[in-house]
């Protein structure tokens, strides 16, 4: 018997279009489809699916899904992602191994960026 294969993550927004511009803008990932409602991206073998949510999910200080991803220059991503609606949570950091920030999108999902050292 075959194990499960990963499909997808999902994510809800309010308003799907503008959350799809956020990631394939911001990220760089590819868009497959995009309506009103749903939206499913690509990054390399990763599927993100935005479903539009009818109520207000917005999370205020508390925590969503983590996701992050390796960047190769961090301050261009945040700039990049700030222009587009997202907000730094926190500085970012210096590490030994490479820098790391966390941003918040406009509905309030955290991403992780890491740019090794």
């Amino acid at each position: 018997m075959a194990a499960a294969s990963f499909r997808w993550i999902l994510q809800l927004h309010k308003d799907v279009p503008k959350a799809a511009r956020f990631y394939a803008q911001g990220l760089d990932f590819s868009v497959n489809v995009c309506t009103l409602r749903w939206a499913e991206l690509q990054s390399g073998p990763l599927k993100l699916a935005l479903m539009h949510s009818p109520n207000d999910h917005v999370m205020q200080e508390g925590y969503s899904s983590l996701m992050s991803f390796t960047v190769p220059d961090i301050n261009h991503t945040v700039t990049r992602l700030m222009a587009l609606g997202a907000e730094l949570d926190g500085p970012i950091k210096y590490e030994i191994h490479g820098k790391v920030a966390a941003v918040r999108c406009m509905d309030g999902h955290m991403l992780g960026l890491y740019e090794p050292a």
